[in-house]
């Protein structure tokens, strides 16, 4: 009788333990890739942005938008974030991102509320009519303040004045990944896209 109960009861720890392992097993795939195996990039042909080995937190200082109104200090938390640094008055560069971060968002379809586009303004600030009239809600942060200082040494290429780069920040905050101008634009949406598959933040 006793092993019998015995025998029984190992039956159950034992499906208890397959469906623990097939619970978690894919979450756990799931994060090894988010948070990026070295050399890992999201699967579907090579044009794909630079991953940012560890993703690195962003600092939360208090910053103003182009309306010197007071931005929410975890502006940058909480959904998918798509960030282009450079001077307010957006030259042709700032133009050419600005409109890859909002046709690559309105690709999305029914993800597009996951992801959010914030500019950074390092000077100069802002095209008012331009930003207003082209990119309708877009946030758009003065960062030409000390305080703003720390935020911008943690995007690689800042200290260029963003080196013209597109920068994907994750729901917690975490800078992960790095887009140079002459990266293919296709890759920033299949990229974005597989990172909203795989999370369930956001």
């Amino acid at each position: 009788m006793s092993t019998s109960v015995e025998s029984a009861s190992r039956r159950s720890r034992a499906l208890v333990w397959m469906l623990v392992v097939v619970f978690f097993a894919p979450l756990l795939i799931a994060f090894i890739l988010y948070y990026g195996v070295e050399g890992w990039r999201p699967a579907g042909g090579t044009n794909h942005g630079e991953l940012i080995t560890p993703a690195r937190p962003l600092p939360t200082p208090a910053l103003t938008s182009a309306a010197d109104t007071p931005l929410e200090p975890h502006f940058l938390r909480g959904k998918w974030t798509l960030v282009y640094i450079g001077e307010g008055q957006c030259d042709a560069r700032c133009r050419e991102a600005l409109t890859l971060m909002r046709q690559t968002r309105l690709a999305l379809n029914d993800d597009l509320p996951r992801v959010q586009r914030v500019f950074l303004a390092t000077g100069q600030c802002c095209d008012r009519r331009y930003l207003d009239a082209e990119h309708r809600g877009l946030i758009t942060a003065k960062v030409d303040s000390e305080a703003a200082a720390l935020l911008l040494k943690t995007f690689p290429g800042a200290e260029n004045g963003g080196a013209g780069r597109i920068y994907i920040v994750d729901p917690l905050g975490n800078l992960m990944m790095s887009y140079a101008p002459d990266a293919p634009p296709k890759g920033l949406f299949e990229d974005l896209k597989t990172l909203l598959k795989l999370s369930h933040i956001g």
